[in-house]
C-alpha cells in the first residue's frame, strides 16, 4: 500500500470520528472501529519522522564521509525518548493555549508535536550538507524531542480509551501498522528521493508527508461542545505553538553547547574508547532505583494520592510492583535491544558493502514494510489468543534471528536476493517483537497514570540498548560488522532467561 492510499484510509476513518453530536461536556469517543482508524493515523504521523533522525540520517552521515564512530555518537540522539518520563506528566496535566480548549488536552499536544515535528525537519533539510554536525544534531534533537511528545499523548489516550490485554492487541496492531508503514515509507521515500534529486528535497517532502495529519485533527469536532470557535481556537493554538518551539529551540541550544564543552573539557574524541564510560552510566538507574525501593516499599497504600503530579505515577509503579520491578526493567532493557543496534548500523553496513541508494529504497520500501506488516499483524493477533509469556518468548526468538542475518549479508557477495532477504527476516521478527512488546508494557501501567507510567516503562525499556547504540561505531571497530551483528542478538535472545520470573509478577493491589 501507498502512503498517499494509508493517508487517505486513516483520514477517512478519523474523519469518520465527527459524526453524531455528543451531550454537552461529554468526552468525544471514538467506536472501535473508528478507534482502529485513529490510531492508523496517529502511528503513521508518529513514524514518519522517526527515520528521519535516525536510520536515514545514518545514512546520509556516512554518505558525506563522516567517521562511523560519530556516526555512532548521532545515535545517542534516540536517547531523548528514552527520558520522556521527565515531560510526560506536563502533557497529562497541562493544556495548550487554543489548541486544547477546543479539541482537548490530548489532540492539542498532538498538534504541538506535528508542528515541531514540521518545522525540525525543514530546518535539517536546509542544513543537509552536514557542514556543522552540531547544527546537524540540535535539529535531529528537536526532531526527536516533538515525535516523542506526540507519542506521549496518543499512548495515554490509547491506554485510557481501551483497557484490558484484548483490548488494546488490535489498536496495538493497527498503531503499529500506521507507525511501521510511516517509517519504511520514510526511510525508502527519502533515500529514492535523495538518489533522484538531494537529501534537501527529500527531507521537505517528508516533512509536508508527516504534517498530512494536522489539518485532519484540525477539521475533527470540538472535545466537547460549546468549546467556542474553531478559527479562534486554531490562530492562536499555531501562535502560542509557536513561541513554545522557540523556548525549546533555544533551551536544546544551550544545553547541547554545555554537552559539547564538556566533552571536549573531558577529552572525548572520535577516537576515545566510549564503551566503558556507557557501560557505566547505563547501570545507574538501576543502582538509584534499587536505592530507593525499600523506601518506596514501606509507603501505606494511597499514599502516591497526596504526592505531587511529577512523582506520584512513578512510585505507584515501584510501590505495586515492589523489588520486582527490578526484574521487569531488566527484562524490558533486554527486549528490544538487539532491534535498537541493528537499527543504527544496519544503513552504514549496506553502504559498506557496496549497495546503491536505489537498493537501499527498494529494501527499506516494499520489501521492509510488508515483512513488518506481516509481523505485527501475527504478533497482535496471537496476543489475543496465547498468554504474554509465550508470545513475549517468540518475539525474542524471531528478533535474534532477525540480528543474526545481517551475519549473513556481510559474508555474503553483494546481490539484491541478499539484501532483501535479510531485510525481510530482520524486519519480521522486528514488527513481531514490537507488537507483542506494546501490549506487554500496556498490561503493567495503573489506570490512574496510563500516560505516565507507560512512557516511563517504555522509555526505560530503550535506555541501555540506545546508550550502547552510541557506542556501536566503538564497537563495529573492534569487532567488526559481522561481531556486531552477533552480539545483538544474543543481547535480544538472553531476555528468555528472564521470562520465567516476570510472567509471574503481580502487581500489589491496594486495601
Amino acid at each position: 500500500m501507498t502512503v498517499s492510499a494509508i493517508e487517505a484510509n486513516a483520514a477517512a476513518a478519523v474523519l469518520a470520528v465527527d459524526a453524531p453530536a455528543l451531550p454537552r461536556d461529554t468526552p468525544a469517543k471514538p467506536s472501535a472501529r473508528r478507534l482502529l482508524g485513529l490510531y492508523l493515523l496517529l502511528g503513521f504521523s508518529a513514524g514518519l519522522p522517526f527515520y528521519m533522525f535516525n536510520a536515514v540520517l545514518t545514512l546520509r552521515l556516512a554518505r558525506h564521509g563522516v567517521d562511523i564512530v560519530i556516526i555512532g555518537f548521532f545515535a545517542w540522539i534516540a536517547l531523548l525518548p528514552t527520558f520522556k518520563f521527565a515531560w510526560a506528566p506536563l502533557i497529562e496535566r497541562y493544556d495548550i493555549p487554543g489548541f486544547s480548549r477546543f479539541w482537548g488536552r490530548r489532540r492539542g499536544w498532538i498538534m504541538l508535536s506535528q508542528l515541531g515535528i514540521f518545522v525540525s525537519m525543514v530546518a535539517m533539510a536546509l542544513t543537509s550538507s552536514d557542514q556543522s554536525l552540531p547544527l546537524t544534531a540540535l535539529f535531529a534533537i528537536l526532531l526527536a524531542f516533538w515525535t516523542t511528545t506526540l507519542e506521549v499523548a496518543a499512548d495515554g489516550w490509547r491506554i485510557e480509551l481501551a483497557p484490558g490485554q484484548a483490548a488494546q492487541a488490535p489498536i496495538v496492531a493497527a498503531n503499529l501498522w500506521g507507525y511501521r508503514s510511516a517509517m519504511v515509507a520514510a526511510g525508502s521515500g527519502a533515500i529514492l528521493v535523495a538518489a533522484w534529486a538531494d537529501w534537501t528535497i527529500a527531507y521537505l517532502v517528508i516533512a509536508v508527508a508527516a504534517f498530512a495529519p494536522f489539518p485532519i485533527l484540525a477539521a475533527m469536532r470540538p472535545e466537547r461542545e460549546g468549546a467556542g470557535g474553531r478559527a479562534f481556537a486554531l490562530a492562536s493554538g499555531i501562535g502560542a505553538s509557536l513561541l513554545i518551539l522557540l523556548i525549546v529551540a533555544l533551551i536544546t541550544a544551550a544545553a547541547g553547547w554545555v554537552l559539547l564543552s564538556a566533552a571536549a573539557g573531558m577529552g572525548l574524541s572520535a577516537k576515545s574508547n566510549v564503551t566503558p564510560v556507557v557501560l557505566a552510566a547505563a547501570l545507574l538507574p538501576f543502582a538509584a532505583l534499587a536505592l530507593a525501593l525499600p523506601r518506596i516499599n514501606r509507603l501505606s497504600a494511597g499514599t502516591t494520592a497526596t504526592m505531587p503530579a511529577f512523582a506520584a505515577p512513578y512510585v505507584e509503579l515501584f510501590w505495586r510492583y515492589g523489588y520486582a520491578v527490578l526484574a521487569v526493567l531488566a527484562f524490558v532493557s533486554l527486549y528490544r535491544m538487539g532491534d535498537v543496534l541493528t537499527l543504527t548500523l544496519s544503513h552504514p553496513l549496506w553502504n559498506a558493502k557496496g549497495y546503491s541508494l536505489h537498493q537501499i529504497g527498494v529494501a527499506d520500501g516494499v520489501v521492509a514494510l510488508s515483512a513488518s506488516m506481516a509481523g505485527v499483524a501475527l504478533g497482535g493477533f496471537l496476543s489475543t489468543r496465547l498468554s504474554l509469556g509465550w508470545t513475549l518468548g517468540i518475539g525474542a526468538v524471531t528478533a535474534a534471528v532477525g540480528n543474526w542475518i545481517y551475519v549473513w549479508l556481510w559474508h555474503a557477495d553483494p546481490s539484491a536476493v541478499v539484501l532483501y532477504t535479510s531485510v525481510a527476516v530482520d524486519q519480521f521478527g522486528n514488527g513481531f517483537a514490537g507488537a507483542v512488546f506494546v501490549v506487554y508494557l500496556s498490561m503493567l501501567v495503573s489506570p490512574t497514570y496510563p500516560g505516565a507510567q507507560y512512557a516511563l516503562l517504555s522509555g526505560f525499556a530503550f535506555l541501555l540498548p540506545r546508550l550502547l547504540a552510541g557506542a556501536s561505531g566503538s564497537m563495529q571497530t573492534q569487532i567488526g560488522y559481522d561481531g556486531f551483528f552477533l552480539l545483538s542478538g544474543a543481547l535480544s535472545f538472553a531476555a528468555i532467561f528472564l521470562l520465567p520470573v516476570v510472567a509471574r509478577v503481580k502487581g500489589r493491589v491496594p486495601a
